[in-house]
């Protein structure tokens, strides 16, 4: 059975060499390559190829901007990730959004097949160092949650959320139909909670803890 693909990589070297990769194998065929995310959307709508080998870093609309849209359209292609690195947010947003496969372009071009292959018949393939850490941060962050949740009320989870998003005493009062006091109290109470001492140390408590 043929393989039916999409290249996407802003490269024309990489995309060259990965037309030459694919044209040595007979159960392959490359449908379309494009050098930027929102061509790279538009072919998929229109092809509706079996795989789409993705890059994450391209302009226009980046690998995970494609990946979103994707999702919403609930086309049956599946992904696949060529990329050059990957950092353990991207790694954890992209398994969410369905990616099935992970290669690094790092890699021996052989494995890219194997992964083509093996994502085609239902399974996936993974980068086992850049997942295997991505799912260990993930696990600490829920961890880390559970004990915020357990040491923060609701209100004050609600309120940590909205100095993070850079909003001001004034903003929080509106926005929770509370006075300019009250959010400086339960400010204080959270402070002493998590034992920051400022909006900005509270700010970088939120976003190590994955709270926003």
């Amino acid at each position: 059975m043929t393989i039916n693909l999409v290249l996407v990589d802003d490269h024309p070297l990489v995309l060259n060499g990965l037309q030459q990769l694919f044209s040595m194998e007979p159960d392959i065929n490359v449908l379309a390559s494009c050098s930027d995310g929102e061509q790279a959307l538009q072919t998929v709508i229109n092809y509706q190829p079996d795989i789409l080998i993705l890059d994450l870093k391209m302009p226009r609309k980046n690998g995970l901007e494609v990946l979103r849209e994707l999702q919403q359209k609930t086309l049956p292609t599946k992904v696949v990730l060529l990329t050059a690195a990957l950092d353990d947010d991207e790694v954890l947003e992209a398994i969410r959004l369905g990616v099935r496969g992970v290669v690094l372009k790092e890699m021996a071009p052989q494995l890219l097949i194997q992964c083509i292959n093996k994502v085609h018949a239902g399974g996936e393939w993974l980068e086992k160092d850049s997942v295997g850490r991505a799912l260990e941060k993930m696990l600490k962050r829920e961890t880390e949650m559970q004990l915020i949740t357990q040491i923060l009320t609701p209100r004050e989870l609600k309120l940590v959320k909205l100095v993070a998003g850079g909003l001001s005493n004034k903003q929080i009062a509106e926005k929770l139909y509370i006075t300019e006091g009250t959010v400086k109290v339960h400010l204080h109470n959270i402070y002493d909670k998590l034992q920051v001492k400022s909006r900005v140390a509270l700010t970088l408590y939120a976003q190590e803890k994955g709270v926003v």
